[in-house]
């Protein structure tokens, strides 16, 4: 890491993950997570930024920014920043605002992180007509951008959260891992096959069909994006995804910062 660049820490609180990355004008290069949890205080957070500062080699913080859908957590994120690495962070959307139109119908139902990764997805592929961004997190959203134009999508059960509902609610059913090497799907003989070729090659299949469904809608040509923490996992498998960016809220909160960053 050159150490002249202005140093920019960015943070993505989920409703399961905390996601924070360091960037520079040109990139991300440190990246590092914590489960969302409300036990956290400024002190905790604060004394995890030092260390994932010093782990980075890091000496100092030019610019923070934040794009959270947990309220409580953004103001401890927030003073956090103030008294341990000694700035304050810009918090999207109250303190800036990106250069993409909201055309939901009630613009303020519209999630913070949804909107940040339309903004994202659209700065990285200037030249397409229209672009879906799924995003396969807590729920797996399909948010659809024409133009600069931000126009809605759809909400849908989430990997992790289907997975972790349906080992909870039937006793015999076991806990899975949902990382497969094979291409297509194998008819189960046995529980643990049948379960997680059902959620993945489900989730590709749902993926799929939504997508073919929504590009009719859309102005061509239409590209398709895949962020979250299942993407890879399922555009290995999808013919439907041509790009994967696993971090896109936060990609998009670097690009938003810009002139934060060379100020």
């Amino acid at each position: 890491m050159p150490s002249q660049k202005r140093i920019l820490l960015l943070a993505d609180i989920g409703n399961t993950a905390i996601k924070f990355s360091l960037a520079d004008t040109e990139k991300i290069f440190h990246s590092f997570s914590l489960p969302t949890r409300s036990q956290y205080s400024i002190d905790s957070l604060g004394i995890y930024l030092t260390q994932m500062l010093s782990i980075a080699q890091v000496t100092q913080i030019h610019h923070a920014a934040l794009c959270s859908v947990v309220p409580e957590l953004s103001s401890i994120f927030r003073d956090a920043c103030f008294r341990y690495l000694k700035v304050k962070p810009a918090i999207f959307p109250t303190d800036f605002s990106i250069s993409i139109h909201n055309a939901y119908k009630n613009p303020d139902e519209v999630g913070a992180d949804r909107l940040m990764a339309a903004y994202a997805a659209r700065m990285l592929y200037p030249d397409m007509a229209s672009i879906i961004a799924v995003d396969y997190g807590t729920a797996t959203t399909f948010d659809c951008i024409a133009h600069n134009d931000y126009l809605g999508g759809l909400i849908c059960p989430g990997v992790l959260s289907s997975h972790n509902a349906l080992a909870q609610g039937t006793a015999k059913l076991p806990h899975i891992s949902l990382e497969l090497e094979d291409d297509s799907p194998l008819i189960g003989q046995n529980t643990i096959t049948s379960m997680s070729h059902g959620f993945i090659f489900g989730f590709v299949a749902m993926t799929e069909g939504l997508c073919e469904r929504l590009k009719e809608q859309l102005p061509s040509p239409v590209c398709v994006i895949a962020t979250g923490g299942f993407a890879r996992d399922i555009a290995r498998i999808s013919t439907s995804i041509e790009h994967v960016h696993p971090d896109l809220i936060l990609e998009g909160l670097r690009l938003a910062s810009q002139p934060l960053i060379t100020s």
